[in-house]
């Protein structure tokens, strides 16, 4: 066992194959729910002994009850559940085994519980995966946590997809743990976005002690394995479902490089007048910052400009100490993050965005692709519960809002519409002279070491700026006047 160059013409059965030949790795595999296929590839690969010490199925709920415990939430195909297994299963190959066979054996325990699509085909399939596993024998195991959508129209197709994406993430375990991004790209060896998406990965242990998870959240939307990728303060990559569902959301998208105290005005008077709402829960909210893969590129960056990862974890260690819970998306459109969300609650949703974005979201040219134009687009942003809460800008001299928006002939007709049903509204008590403030002014001033840009952000912002030398900052003694 020892790290491999990635191959991705590296087939299935070849994969397992290679495991199976492979004398230290030994474990079990515990499948529950719809599909029992990861197992399945071992067994037909050949040399099966050398690696299986069990493999099992609790279909019926009762029976995984009595194995792996009774849930909090009556939810199987859940992150508690997949982890109650890993505990179980790993911890029954330790009490069993590892006096017999410890010395020379890094154990494993494979895991999976999913939902298929089911015969009515009134259902989305999705499931959890993780493996829990040493890398030497009797080494401290180390976990890879994954959650899955599964896009295939026939259930045997979903099924297989799962068969082949659990030889695909055991092998990354053994093979490329110390590659981060091979692992990642691994995974859909054999599969293609139309048939699965990968919208969590979380990796603890030893062995990824040097990778950032929220690093992952980011490849993830950035190599097209899913649209969006969530986590939370602590940097722990979430499912969005999870943390989602039934949940009062708003969202407040920027570029944040970084916050300003314009930012800070918006985000809490956003949110504020969205919790006003006669329809929302105050108690039953979630509130999310969203990075765009376009916002993450410098400004007026050409669509094949690169992401800078340092600049990009360098915002989200700001918003993560705020205690925010941080969306990235591939949505360059307001109508597709509505969409998405809109998938995983019913309850009202609140987007708070500059007076900028409002121009932006009514100018056709974004629309050219859709056969229906604006008027598709906004078939998706406003037929749901949805409402814009708008913050002013200033611009040459004259603050502008809703009431000074100025429109082609053909649109003002859609826009009072959508005034007078309440889906547009200005946000009330700014200050004002937040509307003189430039992000990217502050920005230049950060990089070219000038003196007094503290002003401009929240004083825990600007303490983590120079605490972590964020975005060029280069210490007091570097700073000149302006």
């Amino acid at each position: 066992m020892g790290s491999l160059p990635y191959n991705k013409d590296l087939g299935t059965k070849q994969k397992a194959l290679t495991i199976n030949l492979d004398p230290p790795i030994y474990g079990s595999f515990a499948e529950i729910g719809a599909g029992q296929d990861i197992a399945a590839h071992f067994f037909k690969a050949g040399g099966a002994a050398g690696t299986i010490a069990k493999t099992m199925s609790a279909y019926d709920m009762t029976f995984s009850d009595s194995i792996y415990g009774i849930p909090e939430v009556k939810r199987y195909v859940s992150e508690q559940r997949l982890k109650a297994m890993l505990d179980h299963e790993y911890g029954l190959l330790i009490e069993r085994l590892a006096g017999k066979r410890g010395e020379n054996t890094t154990f494993f325990a494979l895991a999976g519980t999913f939902s298929a699509l089911n015969y009515q085909r009134t259902n989305d399939g999705h499931g959890w995966m993780g493996v829990r596993f040493q890398t030497q024998p009797g080494g401290i195991p180390n976990d890879v946590i994954i959650h899955v959508k599964l896009k295939d129209n026939e259930n045997n197709l979903q099924q297989q997809a799962v068969g082949t994406l659990g030889v695909n993430l055991l092998f990354a375990c053994f093979y490329y743990r110390d590659k981060p991004l091979d692992f990642l790209l691994s995974l859909m060896d054999e599969l293609s976005r139309e048939r699965i998406q990968i919208d969590m990965i979380h990796f603890e242990g030893p062995e990824f002690n040097k990778v950032d998870n929220r690093l992952m959240s980011l490849y993830l939307v950035k190599y097209g394995m899913t649209d969006a990728a969530l986590f939370g303060p602590d940097g722990k990559n979430r499912q969005a479902s999870e943390v989602l569902y039934k949940k009062h959301i708003v969202i407040v998208r920027g570029r944040f490089r970084p916050l300003t105290n314009v930012h800070v005005d918006l985000f809490k008077l956003g949110v504020e007048q969205y919790k006003q709402e006669p329809d929302v829960d105050k108690e039953n909210l979630v509130v999310l910052t969203e990075l765009t893969l376009q916002s993450l590129k410098e400004r007026d960056a050409d669509e094949s400009a690169s992401i800078d990862e340092k600049d990009f974890l360098d915002r989200v260690d700001i918003l993560c100490s705020l205690g925010q819970t941080v969306l990235i998306s591939n949505f360059h459109e307001y109508y597709k993050v509505v969409n998405y969300l809109s998938k995983v609650t019913k309850q009202k949703i609140g987007v708070v965005l500059g007076y900028p974005n409002l121009e932006y979201i009514f100018s056709e040219e974004h629309y050219r692709d859709l056969q229906g134009g604006i008027l598709e687009s906004f078939s998706s942003l406003f037929s749901r519960k949805v409402k814009l809460f708008i913050y002013p800008t200033l611009r040459d001299g004259e603050i502008l809002n809703t009431s000074k928006f100025t429109l082609p002939p053909k649109l003002i007709d859609l826009y009072e519409y959508l005034l007078a049903n309440d889906k547009i509204a200005d946000i009330c008590n700014y200050k004002e002279e937040n509307l003189k403030l430039h992000t990217d002014k502050v920005l230049d001033m950060i990089k070219e070491h000038q003196s007094g840009w503290e002003e401009f952000v929240p004083a825990e912002v600007a303490s983590i700026i120079k605490e972590r030398s964020l975005f060029g900052y280069a210490g007091e003694e570097t700073a000149v006047a302006e």
